[in-house]
């Protein structure tokens, strides 16, 4: 039991795979985490909360749902959506911040459906004259210690392929699939709104070659997860890096994206996404109760269960844990309860 956690290895961590960069005494772990969603701000509230790392906040700039897709197509700014998730669970004002940046406009016409939060970065990044600087500028107000990083300053459309060869423009068109039918998902792509190429905003780059570990997810995997791991330069400075890189499976599949997924269907996709292997997999032990489970069934999502004793897994490092939080109808991880299994797994490694 570690903090209350059943923390399982599927093996000792071997020595030849600790070639990462070390700390020396006094130095903080540097921690680079990459997704985007209600699975980031999971993450990130609890690793806000350990104090001794440097964390790097690598975020996808794929939205194009409700506020975010308003502002975008009207005003032609990057989606400050899920930045502004990240910059919320590093603040330290959190619960007070999320009550005033995430509430909505209902009086002024234009306004109206758009939040504060969203309406402040779109301000702050035109009057600083860059995405990044506007970023920024909110983390200040907010005393946010660790880094937010897009992945790209470039504008951006998320692009699935089916399986029949149909193409589905826009996150939010893939993420909520219209009908009770869907062929899967065989490739996301995503296409520049302004020029012939996309390019990786350089602190990623240089987040990922001095981290000392990587936590990849949890997060909706084609329109979260990979649109992050397909800007150009993302994965080739993944299978360059030194660092240990762990990915967090998702508790539930998701009609549309990841329907009928096993744990290992996950997995797959994003190694085959990235040409390398996990040292890593992080999921939940603890099942949801029969009536939660019941209402996820009618949206055709299923419990992904985990066996670490099956052979498919060979020497990547098992860490199963109860991370479960069921709040009202919906089932998220546990925040605190992720990142004291993080920690532990970076004591590990160190």
């Amino acid at each position: 039991m570690i903090d209350g956690l059943t923390f399982r290895d599927h093996q000792k961590i071997p020595q030849k795979r600790l070639k990462g960069k070390h700390t020396v005494k006094n130095e903080k772990q540097k921690l680079v985490t990459i997704g985007g969603g209600s699975g980031h701000f999971s993450l990130l509230s609890g690793l806000r909360d350990l104090g001794e790392i440097d964390i790097s906040a690598v975020v996808s700039m794929a939205d194009s749902g409700g506020s975010t897709g308003r502002l975008r197509d009207e005003l032609g700014i990057l989606p400050p959506g899920d930045v502004l998730k990240c910059i919320l669970a590093l603040s330290p004002y959190r619960d007070i911040a999320r009550k005033i940046f995430l509430k909505r406009f209902v009086k002024d016409r234009r306004l109206k459906g758009h939040n504060a939060g969203n309406m402040l970065i779109t301000m702050l990044s035109q009057y600083t004259g860059s995405f990044p600087s506007g970023i920024s500028a909110l983390a200040e107000i907010l005393d946010v210690q660790s880094t937010i990083l897009p992945v790209t300053t470039d504008r951006v459309t998320l692009v699935a392929e089916l399986t029949d060869g149909t193409r589905i423009y826009g996150q939010t068109a893939i993420d909520i699939p219209q009908g009770s039918q869907r062929e899967r998902i065989q490739d996301v792509f995503l296409v520049p709104h302004y020029s012939d190429s996309i390019s990786v905003y350089p602190p990623v780059i240089e987040a990922i070659e001095s981290a000392h570990h990587i936590v990849i997810g949890p997060g909706d995997l084609f329109t979260s997860i990979i649109p992050n791991l397909i800007v150009p330069g993302v994965k080739e400075a993944l299978r360059k890096t030194n660092a240990t890189i762990s990915y967090v499976i998702n508790i539930m599949t998701k009609f549309g994206e990841t329907h009928q997924f096993k744990a290992q269907d996950f997995v797959k996709t994003i190694e085959e996404s990235l040409q390398r292997r996990f040292h890593g997999i992080i999921y939940n032990t603890r099942k949801p109760g029969v009536k939660i489970l019941a209402q996820y069934a009618k949206q055709k999502a299923e419990f992904v269960t985990v066996d670490e004793t099956d052979k498919w897994w060979g020497n990547r490092n098992m860490y199963g844990a109860d991370i479960l939080h069921v709040s009202g109808s919906i089932i998220r991880h546990n925040s605190k309860n992720l990142a004291s299994l993080i920690k532990q797994i970076l004591l590990r490694d160190n």
